[in-house]
């Protein structure tokens, strides 16, 4: 399909736009990359940004079902039964967006929040077996407490274990990297986490799921390591747990391919060139062995070269001696027409969005399998049916059966489509020849590590940090934007009660809109 422009893009495909010379060519339209598109246009760098695929996102894409069928059973058609294209945004990488952490901060310096609408996800589970009892059945899966009055009802902690755990998330609160006074003695590059646990006296089962489910690391490789990272990451759950109340998560109106498609739009008021359906054949370089340009070729087979001074590409576009294989990932998005078993809303009811952690030590594994699951809420599929994405790090040669702990929590499931792909980091910073490479997307349930990646890059391109402190306040934004700085909207709605989307204005032919005006 031919490239065209979001609303508010100058021009689909300005003619001869590709022979031009541009201060920076971005190659794939993933959020990293995406972001770092619209940071350096409105930086007033000249950017091209080309991707391959006749749609935004790349790996943070949200098809629809026509789409999704074509990614995974080329040739075929989706049944009938499941409803139109327009009903359906289903993403490719799981994530929920932490609502204090980096990437919120960013949508709001950026002012791309603007384009966007949330909801919050309803509840986080972990998994942690227990035996039936006289009067109750097993349980596999337990609600994260999200405040101290959660806590003490929690069944994850004995009546004894409870005053500890309230006393290290307050500890965890009071915490001031600046502020000695505040640590109780504790070292944050010294200590371990171990040792910080073992202060407050913690039993192994409460270390697991403040572990994974608080801190949400993916091992417990994290328990010898210095504790000051993890100490920020309980923190950050904290304090996003706050913002709205209930849930440290919040997620976007018609899915995660509204945040590569906002930040395109930033580029693209502020004069970036966008081409989609573009194939890139490689880069050119000087004699100096940095690149100089990306070649391309027309319709009819002829050459383009655009000039730049830097390149900025996921590993996909950089070839292989440009990143290093870490491993594998799978991701499995399942199709269910019932909400998951045992997942509640505040109000008692089924859950429409939900978070499900297994623990690799629950599992005997190494590292910890995530399910994520939204809804018809969402305006991501049609009403009553629900999307429910598992993803790990591949451990064995069959990597499907290693999901099956999380398949039986997922009730009936109408149909799925798996995808093992490659985990690359890559192997330098882009300095010595112009070539900034983004890591693929990694195995845990928010953005926040790609944010992280994203500002480090970001110094390393300008040599100046990103200020993430000076964000504007609530007289000085839209409605969309004061939803995240203060209150969103759509979270203090009855979750019962969907609002009546817009729906995206594309047909099967076609990608998404940019802009989703709620």
């Amino acid at each position: 399909l031919p490239s065209r422009r979001r609303p508010g893009h100058s021009s689909a495909r300005p003619p001869g736009a590709m022979n031009e010379e541009y201060d920076v060519c971005v190659c794939g339209t993933g959020l990293k990359e995406c972001i770092l598109s619209g940071l350096l246009s409105v930086h007033g760098k000249k950017v091209l940004h080309l991707d391959r695929n006749n749609y935004y996102g790349g790996q943070c894409a949200s098809l629809n079902i026509t789409n999704l069928w074509q990614k995974f059973r080329p040739g075929t058609e989706p049944p009938k039964e499941l409803g139109a294209n327009r009903d359906w945004n289903i993403d490719l990488i799981p994530k929920f967006i932490m609502a204090s952490g980096d990437l919120v901060k960013i949508l709001l310096k950026t002012k791309v929040s603007r384009y966007l609408e949330w909801k919050c996800c309803e509840g986080t589970y972990v998994y942690q077996f227990q035996e039936a009892g006289f009067f109750s059945d097993a349980k596999y899966i337990h609600k994260v407490p999200a405040s101290a009055q959660d806590g003490l009802k929690s069944p994850l902690m004995g009546m004894l274990e409870k005053p500890r755990f309230i006393n290290f998330a307050k500890f965890i609160m009071d915490w001031e990297d600046d502020k000695p006074q505040t640590h109780q003695g504790i070292n944050p590059r010294g200590h371990t986490m171990k040792q910080v646990y073992d202060k407050f006296g913690l039993q192994e089962a409460t270390i697991d799921f403040i572990g994974h489910a608080v801190a949400l690391q993916i091992n417990d490789d994290y328990l010898d390591k210095a504790c000051g990272p993890t100490i920020e990451k309980c923190k950050l759950y904290l304090n996003s747990v706050m913002t709205y109340g209930g849930s440290p998560f919040i997620y976007p109106i018609y899915g995660l391919g509204g945040l590569p498609e906002g930040f395109s739009r930033l580029s693209a008021i502020h004069q970036g060139t966008y081409m989609l359906n573009k194939p890139v054949d490689g880069f050119v370089y000087d004699e100096a062995g940095r690149v100089c340009g990306v070649k391309s070729h027309d319709e009819n087979g002829k050459e383009e070269v655009a000039k730049c001074k830097m390149v900025i590409c996921d590993p996909s576009y950089a070839g292989e001696a440009k990143s290093q294989l870490q491993g594998k990932i799978i991701r499995s998005i399942c199709l269910l027409a019932e909400p998951i078993p045992h997942t509640k809303n505040k109000d008692g009811g089924p859950a429409l969005s939900c978070q499900i952690i297994l623990p690799q030590k629950q599992l005997k594994r190494k590292n910890d399998i995530y399910v994520m699951m939204v809804s018809h809420a969402h305006s991501i599929a049609p009403k009553g049916m629900y999307v429910a994405i598992v993803s790990t790090v591949v451990e064995t040669s069959t990597p499907e059966k290693e999901l099956e702990p999380a398949y039986k929590l997922l009730g009936k499931v109408l149909d799925r489509f798996v995808d093992i792909s490659d985990i690359r980091i890559p192997v330098d910073d882009g300095t010595k020849d112009g070539i900034y490479t983004t890591a693929t997307y990694d195995p845990t349930s928010h953005f926040e590590d790609a944010s992280l990646e994203v500002l480090k890059m970001w110094k390393t391109i300008t040599g100046e940090d990103l200020d993430l402190t000076d964000l504007p306040g609530e007289e000085e934004v839209d409605g969309r934007q004061a939803a995240v700085v203060v209150a969103a909207r759509s979270v203090r709605r009855s979750e019962a009660s969907p609002p009546e989307p817009q729906p995206p204005a594309h047909d099967t032919a076609r990608p998404r809109t940019a802009v989703r005006r709620l």
